[in-house]
C-alpha cells in the first residue's frame, strides 16, 4: 500500500519555496496593462486634437475705411456709388463693414507698411477662396452656386463681377450678352441666325432664362413649377392650360420642337420642314387615307394647315381649328 503523503501537502512548519517564474509573469502582465492604458489615453487625446481650437495667426483689428482711403484713394472714390456701401448705412458706419468686410481686419496690414501678406487680396487668392468670401454674404441669394457649371469650371464671382466699381447692373464687368459671349461663342453664333430671340437687339437678356449662379436644371435654366414657364412667360398665347394637351409639350417641353437661341428655320424649329418634324412621332399616320400626302415631301400639305393648335386645344383632341 502506498503510504507516502500527497506531494501537494506541506510538512508542518515547512516554508514554501520561492517561485521567481510566477513573479516575473505577474510583473510582465502588470507592465503590459499599464502600457495599454497609456496608449489608449494617448489615442483618445489624439482623436480630440482636431476639435481643439487652433492658435490664431494674428490679432488684427479693424481700422476703418477712412484709413484704407489714405492709400487706396481711387478705389475709395469710386466706392461711393458701389451697392456695397449700403452695409455702412445698415451698421451706422461702424468699422469693418465696407473694405474690411471683404479684405479682413487691416491693422497688421497698415502696421506693416502695406504688407500684402497681412490682408486678403482676391487678386492673389484662389477662385474657391474668393467665392467663399463672397458667399459668406450672398449664400442666401445664390444657394446653388457650388453645383453650377460655372463653379465646376472654375469660373468664380470675380470672373464676371468687378467688385470695386462698374457702371453695369450687379457690378458686371460688361453688359449682357457681351459678357456671356466671352465664353459662350457657340450661342453667340446661334443668335446671329435668321430666326432668333432678340438678345443682340437688347430685348431679351441671357438672365431672363438662365440663372448663372446655379439651378437644379440643365444649362442653368431657371426653375419654375411648370418648366415651360421659361418660354410661356413671354409666349402667353401657348401657355394653356388646355383641355387637350399636346403630349410632347408637357413631357419634353418647348425644346422638343424649337431651338431656343436661334435657328435657320422659321419659328426657330429644329427642322426646316414641318411635316418631317411632326413625323418623328406621327410617322404612322403619314400613309393613311387622309394623310397620304407623302411623308415629308416638298409638295405635301403642312400638318399645321389643319392641326392649327398644336400646342394644345380646348375644342378638339386632334388640335383642329
Amino acid at each position: 500500500m502506498h503510504t507516502d503523503r500527497p506531494v501537494t501537502q506541506w510538512f508542518k512548519g515547512a516554508v514554501p519555496r520561492k517561485q521567481p517564474g510566477l513573479r516575473v509573469f505577474l510583473m510582465v502582465l502588470l507592465g503590459a496593462g499599464v502600457l495599454s492604458a497609456t496608449a489608449l489615453a494617448a489615442a483618445q487625446q489624439g482623436a480630440k486634437a482636431p476639435d481643439a481650437p487652433a492658435t490664431p495667426p494674428g490679432h488684427a483689428e479693424f481700422v476703418g475705411s477712412d484709413t484704407c482711403a489714405t492709400c487706396h484713394a481711387e478705389v475709395a472714390k469710386s466706392f461711393a456709388t458701389n451697392p456695397h456701401t449700403k452695409m455702412a448705412l445698415m451698421h451706422g458706419n461702424a468699422n469693418g463693414v465696407t473694405c474690411e468686410n471683404c479684405h479682413g481686419a487691416g491693422s497688421e496690414h497698415v502696421a506693416g507698411g502695406g504688407d500684402v501678406t497681412k490682408i486678403f487680396d482676391p487678386a492673389k487668392a484662389s477662385v474657391k477662396d474668393v467665392d467663399t468670401k463672397c458667399l459668406s454674404c450672398h449664400a442666401g441669394a445664390h444657394p446653388n452656386f457650388d453645383r453650377s457649371p460655372h463653379a465646376k469650371a472654375n469660373v468664380g464671382c470675380t470672373s464676371c463681377h468687378s467688385i470695386h466699381g462698374s457702371k453695369e447692373e450687379a457690378l458686371l464687368k460688361a453688359s449682357q450678352p457681351t459678357l456671356c459671349f466671352q465664353c459662350h461663342a457657340d450661342q453667340k453664333a446661334q443668335f446671329g441666325m435668321p430666326f432668333h430671340h432678340p438678345v443682340n437687339e437688347g430685348t431679351v437678356k441671357c438672365s431672363d432664362c438662365h440663372d448663372v449662379h446655379g439651378t437644379f436644371q440643365n444649362s442653368n435654366l431657371k426653375s419654375t413649377a411648370d418648366q415651360s414657364m421659361i418660354c410661356t412667360k413671354c409666349h402667353t398665347d401657348v401657355r394653356g392650360p388646355f383641355v387637350y394637351e399636346h403630349a410632347p409639350v408637357k413631357a419634353e417641353g418647348c425644346l422638343a420642337c424649337h431651338s431656343p437661341h436661334g435657328s435657320q428655320n422659321a419659328r426657330m424649329l429644329n427642322m426646316p420642314n414641318v411635316n418631317v418634324l411632326c413625323n418623328q412621332c406621327h410617322s404612322a399616320v403619314a400613309s393613311g387615307t387622309i394623310h397620304g400626302q407623302g411623308q415629308g415631301s416638298s409638295d405635301s400639305v403642312p400638318c399645321t394647315s389643319c392641326h392649327t393648335y398644336i400646342h394644345g386645344s380646348n375644342m378638339n383632341a386632334a388640335f383642329l381649328r
